[in-house]
């Protein structure tokens, strides 16, 4: 599971090197993202409603488990950062990645925003959303996965979950998995491609991935 921790690292570290769905024109926010807002407590729990190529997927983000990731996924949420995502690394029985926007001007401007680690304070079981990190500490910015079966050696290494599926889960298994390992360690996305190049590149090297179309916030 080593080996797995490194590749859930390199996300954070190849991003720092993102459409269809995406909007035309980013929202300031996302482009100019204000320290202050971002800084903001969200509620104590919302619920993130993301529509995605394959169904809804209601997230129930709950601020007591990891306070500033709480706050990092509302702020994300309200702005539509999500909106036009690809998953670009899913592994069966393992997780579900998506968070680079696919606009490379609105992941360039979240590369050195990263969070101050929050302690893991609920496992990390089948259907919690956690955020991506390097493996140094507080390098959290806007990856997240779901964690598609219980991944309890991930409690130690310092993923804390910011949340669950409540509903769609089913659509989250149904995710397209058939390209792999993302890039170095096998022949799926390259990270450093989708921040550079965004959803232009997945269109043309990885079309099948699944997309997120739309994202509500309920309280």
């Amino acid at each position: 599971m080593q080996r797995d921790h490194c590749l859930i690292a390199s996300a954070i570290f190849l991003a720092a090197c993102g459409g269809e769905g995406a909007p035309a024109s980013a929202d300031p926010a996302l482009v100019t993202p204000d320290r202050a807002a971002l800084a903001a407590a969200a509620p104590d729990s919302f619920t993130v409603v993301l529509g995605t190529s394959k169904g809804e997927v209601e997230i129930r983000v709950r601020r007591e488990w990891a306070p500033l990731g709480a706050d990092r996924v509302h702020y994300l949420a309200q702005h539509k950062f999500f909106e036009g995502a690809k998953f670009f690394r899913v592994r069966p029985g393992f997780v579900a990645q998506f968070g680079l926007s696919g606009r490379p001007e609105v992941d360039a401007a979240f590369r050195n925003l990263s969070l101050t680690d929050d302690p893991v304070r609920t496992g990390n079981r089948r259907g919690t959303v956690v955020f991506a990190a390097g493996s140094s500490p507080n390098t959290r910015t806007t990856q997240l996965f779901v964690n598609l079966a219980d991944n309890s050696q991930l409690d130690a290494m310092g993923f804390a979950p910011v949340g669950e599926v409540v509903r769609g889960m089913d659509a989250v298994e149904r995710l397209f998995a058939e390209y792999g390992e993302g890039a170095p360690y096998g022949p799926g996305p390259d990270q450093g491609r989708i921040a550079a190049e965004g959803n232009r590149y997945l269109r043309t090297a990885f079309p099948r991935l699944d997309s997120i179309v739309s994202v509500t916030i309920r309280p």
